[in-house]
């Protein structure tokens, strides 16, 4: 009887920490609305031949978490709306030295605080592995770019920016297999395929540091840029391509979001799992 007790008390136990998704603790991290500053390319490479661009922005998760879904706001420019759109990828890198090779010489003048040389973890909506919606909040100017022919190694980083860029503010939500990630520093990668290579994509700033309405984090590291042609480094966008004056540069986020759930720690559920079996056995000894 008594180990007929202890079996129901720890299956109980299991079953209650079972939780549904819905019950869940969720997760959600905004860096804000856009504030015009910049706009920077990144671009899905195609089969026109036009030239892979990423752009990087960073975010902290402080426990385990699963991501499923995300949304970043940029510009489409060149006439390109959301019809044009012919594909969408998310990467997630993790932070130098992660991921990297640190034998090798950088054609970049740092590589402290940036983006991994190749990324941690990716989704593809040409894979099947994400699905998009696009939505125009009507027309926009950023007050300064980095657009493509604009990213050069050292000794020819710093070129002050493409100047002022104007397009189709519009946001993409994105919904994907989910991100299993750790506890850590991470940089969040979208991409956007255009039909037309002439077309672009532009992602828009955000307020650095951190403002309500987006989520406050430290540190909170400025965004990078590179080509394929820089790869594997990369530039920062403000520091390194716009630089100085005005000192010091200016330092740039971009406009994301990211939700999710909380991924339970093993220690935590095995412990919740013990003190509800041991519960369950102590009322069954004295019911």
């Amino acid at each position: 009887m008594a180990k007929l007790a202890v079996t129901s008390a720890l299956s109980s136990a299991l079953l209650l920490c079972s939780i549904p998704a819905d019950a869940a603790t969720s997760f959600f991290f905004s860096t804000g609305d856009p504030d015009g500053k910049m706009a920077s390319a990144t671009r899905r490479p195609a089969a026109s031949g036009a030239l892979e661009i990423e752009s990087a922005d960073d975010f902290v998760l402080p426990t385990s978490v699963s991501l499923t879904s995300a949304s970043f706001t940029g510009l489409l420019t060149g006439g390109a709306s959301a019809s044009n759109v012919s594909a969408v990828v998310v990467e997630i890198y993790r932070v130098f030295p992660e991921d990297s090779d640190l034998g090798r010489t950088p054609d970049v003048p740092t590589r402290v605080n940036s983006p991994s040389d190749v990324a941690l973890t990716s989704r593809d909506s040409g894979a099947g592995q994400l699905t998009f919606t696009v939505s125009a909040a009507g027309s926009f100017t950023a007050s300064n770019s980095v657009l493509p022919g604009g990213i050069h190694p050292i000794p020819g980083q710093t070129t002050g920016g493409g100047g002022s860029a104007s397009g189709e503010e519009v946001t993409f939500d994105v919904s994907f297999s989910p991100f299993a990630l750790e506890a850590g520093h991470y940089f969040f990668v979208p991409q956007v395929g255009l039909t037309d290579p002439a077309d672009l994509f532009l992602w828009l700033s955000a307020p650095k540091p951190v403002v309500v309405p987006g989520t406050p984090f430290a540190p909170d590291l400025q965004s990078w840029t590179r080509d394929a042609a820089l790869d594997p480094d990369w530039l920062r966008i403000g520091t390194d391509i716009v630089g100085a004056p005005p000192t010091p540069a200016p330092t740039f986020n971009a406009v994301f979001s990211l939700s999710g759930t909380v991924v339970p720690e093993p220690a935590t559920t095995t412990l919740l799992a013990m003190g509800l079996g041991g519960a369950l056995l102590r009322r069954r000894r004295t019911g």
